[in-house]
């Protein structure tokens, strides 16, 4: 389901990485409660995996058996009129199956982790009210690591701070910016390439703001414990090869079924720009580059199929880095089976 690069993902992918003990973080204060505090909470399944993993299938397999609905935990479905790219459920599958914050905002706007997890939790309450059970569901490692463990309480963003440090990289160059981050927040800039525009603005923003480095934030973070009993399961696969075929085959369809003219619809109807994080979704940014001229039509499924690789080479470095999560390889061929039997087993239906 995720299309758009992480630690932003398949987000979209506008959030600073966390520090700590890799990309994942520390583990969720889930894990201190104790077994039978656990059993008195409402059942939630959390099901991820890097893109063109399988998620999907699965995901409408689990709604079709059980009293399920869908979540979508996809920092790129949240752009309205962005189908093909982000590998949207058509019509069809979506009057079946409805998601969840999918078409929230266009694709002029941002979205954030805060919001999503807030957007999510909401939803999460009206499922469980009805009855039913919440399926999250998705490729943006962030999205769900928020959810896990909540967020540090940074300072909120300044338009006119955020203006000032723009106007310096159309002089300077992110890379000077990148340098002033590296004498304020040093472990900070470290995890950041020298042109990651949206991950330093957003570093040096709060770093000014705040007087102190975002490891300070984070350490002071409060996470309230998820009020759900959560299953995690991972698709997980062992054949690096295998999924990059499936890689392959998944965005030459998406150029076949029209991913080129969406963008030039895109770019038509929004007041669009090449680093609004719509546009920095992995598909669209090599299109878009297309688009300007700056990478040849010839070369476009090949650096389209590339970037989506090294986007899935870190959606599997957040998985690896979570705690508490049960891995299926998708590759298998019984993998749907042994989904839906776990799922089966863990809410004793």
């Amino acid at each position: 389901m995720t299309t758009a690069a992480p630690p932003r993902p398949q987000g979209a992918h506008q959030s600073l990485p966390p520090p700590g003990r890799g990309p994942g973080g520390g583990p969720s204060t889930a894990d201190q409660r104790t077994e039978e505090e656990d059993r008195r909470l409402p059942p939630a399944i959390f099901l991820l995996g890097p893109t063109a993993s399988g998620k999907t299938g699965l995901a409408l397999e689990l709604a079709a058996r059980f009293a399920m609905d869908i979540v979508s935990v996809d920092s790129a479905q949240v752009f309205r009129d962005m189908d093909i790219g982000t590998a949207k459920p058509d019509r069809d599958t979506l009057a079946r199956f409805p998601h969840r914050l999918i078409d929230l905002i266009t694709p002029e706007e941002r979205y954030s982790a805060a919001r999503f997890r807030a957007d999510a939790l909401g939803e999460m309450a009206g499922i469980t009210a009805r009855g039913r059970v919440p399926l999250l569901v998705g490729g943006t490692m962030l999205y769900f690591k928020a959810l896990r463990e909540g967020l540090a309480d940074l300072p909120q963003a300044d338009a006119a701070l955020r203006a000032e440090i723009d106007a310096a990289a159309e002089v300077n160059g992110w890379p000077a910016l990148h340098a002033e981050l590296a004498r304020l927040d040093p472990a900070t800039a470290a995890r950041l390439k020298p042109t990651d525009a949206q991950r330093i603005q957003r570093a040096l923003e709060v770093v000014r703001l705040g007087g102190k480095p975002l490891d300070s934030w984070f350490a002071a973070q409060s996470a309230a414990s998820l009020p759900y009993r959560v299953l995690t399961l991972a698709l997980l696969p062992q054949d690096r090869a295998g999924l990059h075929q499936r890689i392959a085959a998944r965005y030459a369809a998406m150029l076949d079924a029209g991913l080129v003219e969406e963008v030039v619809s895109l770019r038509g109807n929004y007041r669009l720009h090449a680093d609004l994080p719509a546009m920095r979704c992995v598909g669209y940014r090599q299109v878009w580059e297309m688009l300007e001229g700056r990478l040849p039509p010839s070369e476009l499924l090949d650096r389209g199929v590339f970037a989506t690789r090294q986007f899935a080479k870190r959606q599997l470095t957040w998985l690896r880095s979570f705690a508490g999560i049960e891995s299926i390889d998708p590759l298998e061929s019984d993998f749907n089976v042994r989904g839906l039997e776990r799922v089966r087993e863990f809410l004793g239906a």
